[in-house]
This record gives C-alpha cells, structure tokens and sequence, in this order.
C-alpha cells in the first residue's frame, strides 16, 4: 500500500511540473534581426541604417561580451529590454533616431564600462532611472551622452539634470 501511494504521489508530482527543474542553459549562438551571432565571440553589433523595424529582443542580453552596440537610424519600436543591463562589457550604446518608447530600464545602471550612451530622438517616456548616475560617461561631453529630443520627465537625476537637452515633457505629470 505505500509503495503505491509512493508511486501516485511520484506519478502527481512528475505530472505537474513538481519535479526538480533543471536550469537552463544558455545558448552558445543569438538570433537578432535575421543574423546569427555567437555568444562567446561577439563583441561589436553595427547595424546602424539598416533599415531595422520592430522590437530590440530580449535575446540581446545574452551577447555579455559586447562592447559595442550601434542601432541608430533604424525603425526600432518598444521599450529598450531590461536584458540590456546583462551587457556589463559595454561601452558605446547608440540608440539614436529610432522609435524606442517606453522609460530607460533601470538596469541601465549595470553598464558601468559605459562611456558613450547615445539615446537621442526616440519616444522615450517616465523617469531617468537614479541608475543612470552609476555610469562611467563624461557628462559634459556632447559627443559622449545624448540624450535630447524624448519626452522624458523631471526630475532628473543630479548627475544628468544639465545635459537632458530639449525634452518634450506636455505629458509630464
């Protein structure tokens, strides 16, 4: 009798997905925008005026060793993915002169090799994440942080509050 309600209870458990999980393991190779490229190798992503449309997929996230990523001049819409904050080797973003809308993810804070960050023309929403401030980018430099032209609302971050540029903020609370 209890090797059978030991059996039954084996049998539920194993049915319902109580079973031990296994982790995921990441994958050696990313699909983005119709291209492969390899987890391990990829460091520069230039896919700038490539004619790009849609989302930024979360799949990015998995390319950690990236130092660059260009995307500027495209047709990009949504949000900027949270994953982006996995990309803890990154140096430049260029986001620049897309249709990105949506707030910056607060994860945006882990970049902290980054030193260009290009945002520029965008439908960007909310807030400026504090986490911005733990970036290593050189404020005052136009060629280094750009940021204007969204509707990003204030305050703003100390540490950015002169550099946000024109900001379209009708919509502000």
């Amino acid at each position: 009798m209890i090797r059978y309600i030991s059996l039954l209870l084996f049998i539920g458990l194993t049915f319902w997905g109580c079973e031990d999980e296994q982790e995921e393991t990441p994958p050696t190779e990313v699909t983005l925008w119709g291209k492969v490229y390899s987890v391990e190798n990829t460091t520069e992503i230039d896919l700038q005026s490539d004619e790009l449309i849609g989302d930024i997929p979360s799949e990015i996230g998995y390319l950690t060793n990236l130092k660059y990523l260009y995307l500027a001049h495209n047709q990009l819409t949504g949000s900027i993915p949270s994953e982006i904050g996995n990309l803890t080797n990154l140096e430049s973003l260029n986001l620049f002169n897309n249709q990105l809308t949506g707030s910056i993810p607060p994860e945006i804070g882990n970049l902290t090799n980054l030193d260009r960050f290009l945002l520029s023309v965008n439908q960007l929403t909310g807030k400026i994440p504090e986490s911005i401030c733990d970036l290593n980018i050189n404020w005052s430099s136009s060629s280094y942080f750009k940021i204007s032209n969204n509707q990003l609302c204030p305050p703003y971050p100390s540490c950015v509050e002169d550099y946000v540029g024109n900001q379209d903020t009708s919509d502000c609370p």
